[in-house]
Order: C-alpha cells, then sequence, then structure tokens
C-alpha cells in the first residue's frame, strides 16, 4: 500500500488521557485531500515490530497543510497509544496510508445525529467541518465520563452552539437514545462511534423504531485482542507461521514478508477478509463485518482481529 513520508510538527496533551498530534509532510507540499471521517493509518516501528494502527482525521477537510489525529492512553494497550504517549516527539518521522472513509456523511441526508463517546468525537470533528461548511441540519450528542475528560468540548461549543449536546457520566447525565431517535424526521441519518456498549444500544434502538439500515453509520476500529499462539499456513505463499499472543494474524503475515491487503486494521471494513480451506479447531471472530452466518460457516476470517484456536488453519493468501 501506498504510504506518505511525514514529520510530527506539534504535540499538545488535550487531557490526563489524550494527546492530539500534527503531522505535515515532509518536503514542506500539502497533503492528499479527504472528507470528514476519513482516517489514516500510522506505521510505527515499537521493540522490532511494525504496529499498523488507525487514526481519524480530525481537521478541517478544507486545510490539507497538516493531518490531525487525537490518541487515548490505553489501559490495556499493546504497545500503539503507550508509545505515542510515552516516546513520539516533535521532529519524528512516520510513513501514514492515504486517507480513506468508511464513515462518511449521507450527502442527501435531511439531517445528521452524531453520537460520540469519550475518545469517538475524534471523527467527527472533521465531520462537522463539513457540516458547518454546507450548512447542513445536525446535532452532536457527546457523552465523556469527566468534565476533565471531554475532550474538545470547549473547542465543540465554539463551533456547534445549540447545536451540541454534552453528557457527563459523573454527575449523572444519560443520553436517552429512545427520546433521541425516536423523535426524528424522516430522512435522518445516524453516525455513533464510542464504546462497544454505545454503538450496540444505537443499532438496537435504531433497529426497534424501525430505521432503515442504511441510514445508520458506525465506525469502531478495534484493537487485535491478545490470546494464545497458534500457527497458520499460507496456501499460495507456501509459508507457516507462528501468530504470537500479541500480534494479530494480519501482523504476523506482514511479518513473514507476505503482502496482505487492508484498510482500517480494525474489524470494520472486510478489506483484509480471507477464505478459511481448512481447519481443525475454533475460528475466534472479534470483527464486525461478517454475518453471523459467515462467521459460523467457518469459511472466511478476518485477520487483521480475529484469532483460531486449533492445529491447523490453511488459509487462502
Amino acid at each position: 500500500m501506498s504510504t506518505i513520508d511525514v514529520k510530527v510538527a506539534a504535540i499538545e496533551q488535550v487531557t490526563t488521557l489524550v494527546k492530539h498530534f500534527t503531522f505535515v509532510k515532509e518536503d514542506g507540499s500539502v497533503l492528499p485531500a479527504f472528507s470528514g471521517g476519513s482516517h489514516v493509518v500510522i506505521s510505527l516501528s515499537i521493540g522490532g515490530r511494525v504496529h499498523r494502527n488507525p487514526y481519524s482525521l480530525m481537521g478541517s477537510p478544507e486545510d490539507t497543510s497538516a493531518y490531525h489525529i487525537s490518541v487515548r492512553r490505553q489501559e490495556r494497550s499493546r504497545g500503539g497509544s503507550v508509545y505515542m504517549h510515552d516516546n513520539v516527539t516533535v521532529g519524528m518521522q512516520f510513513k501514514i496510508t492515504y486517507p480513506v472513509n468508511l464513515f462518511s456523511l449521507a450527502k442527501k441526508a435531511r439531517k445528521h445525529i452524531l453520537i460520540a463517546g469519550g475518545i469517538g468525537i475524534t471523527p467527527f470533528m472533521s465531520q462537522i467541518a463539513d457540516l458547518e461548511r454546507l450548512g447542513a441540519d445536525y446535532e452532536l450528542h457527546y457523552a465523556f465520563r469527566a468534565p476533565e475528560h471531554g475532550a474538545f468540548a470547549e473547542k465543540l461549543n465554539k463551533t456547534c452552539g445549540n447545536r451540541l449536546h454534552c453528557y457527563i457520566d459523573s454527575v449523572g447525565e444519560r443520553l436517552d437514545l429512545s427520546v433521541l431517535l425516536g423523535n426524528q424526521p424522516l430522512g435522518t441519518h445516524v453516525y455513533v462511534c464510542g464504546p462497544n456498549a454505545m454503538v450496540v444500544s444505537v443499532l438496537e434502538v435504531a433497529r426497534n423504531f424501525g430505521w432503515p439500515e442504511n441510514h445508520v453509520h458506525i465506525e469502531q476500529f478495534l484493537a487485535p485482542p491478545i490470546g494464545e499462539p497458534f500457527k497458520i499456513q499460507l496456501a499460495r505463499s507456501n509459508k507457516e507461521i507462528q501468530v504470537p499472543a500479541d500480534m494479530s494474524m494480519l501482523e504476523a503475515i506482514e511479518a513473514a514478508g507476505v503482502e496482505a491487503d487492508f484498510l482500517c486494521r480494525g474489524g470494520a471494513c472486510g478489506r483484509c477478509e480471507l477464505q478459511v480451506l481448512e481447519t481443525d479447531g475454533a475460528l475466534l471472530h472479534h470483527d464486525h463485518f461478517l454475518t453471523d452466518a459467515e462467521k459460523a460457516s467457518c469459511k472466511k476470517i478476518m485477520p487483521c482481529v480475529s484469532r483460531a484456536k486449533c492445529e491447523r488453519l490453511l488459509l487462502d493468501i
């Protein structure tokens, strides 16, 4: 996959857990255009291993002089978020992918309802810039744990005004999804990014109220889970690879020198899907892309986040 050479131009500590990073192109030229909701994948060399992590672009799509991302320090990080917080300094150089949008705005929507939980606010920052530019009708509903964890709430208040609705858990404020989604005009689209429980709740409530499926948009990049080590065999590449406990199948395939396709690396887009030719055990699916029937068939797997518990797993790659 083609990459862009960038360097860190600025770092800001937004909250105790969130850092904001500004990247510019190494040669000083403008960066590729993107649309609200886009993400890039950043390559990080950590302990001799390459980690490729997706991050939402936060700046205005009208300004491509720099790219902006924010990273929350994760308690159970495999290394990426901790590395970004503890090791990255101004001037460091990185390779990033070209922007991809898997969470785009529906241009023909009559109204847009944006629902963010915690660091899930990041993709909405660029979407709001697009919505403001278009003069679109929208509301932003932003839930976070405590006032000190409301990253960008002050900035959003200046941009969104009365379109912004904040819900602070520590003071007992709750977002009532039934009230919100049960009283919207026809042609409204809803977008959600945040913790799994929030995403599942939005999907369930929208389904109960009869929202068309193509009017409900989610973004949820999953980190590859840690699990038991196992071996995989690559049929076309004629390789047998050990997948360590803290490495995904996709990372292990790449580390073995085999080129594998990807876009989100978080179990959402389906680009890395591989055919399972043989297995003698269980596939541990963690993606949001395959249907329940596809998962039960044991014929497909998303190597970016899924694992296996077996002696033999033969993949078509």
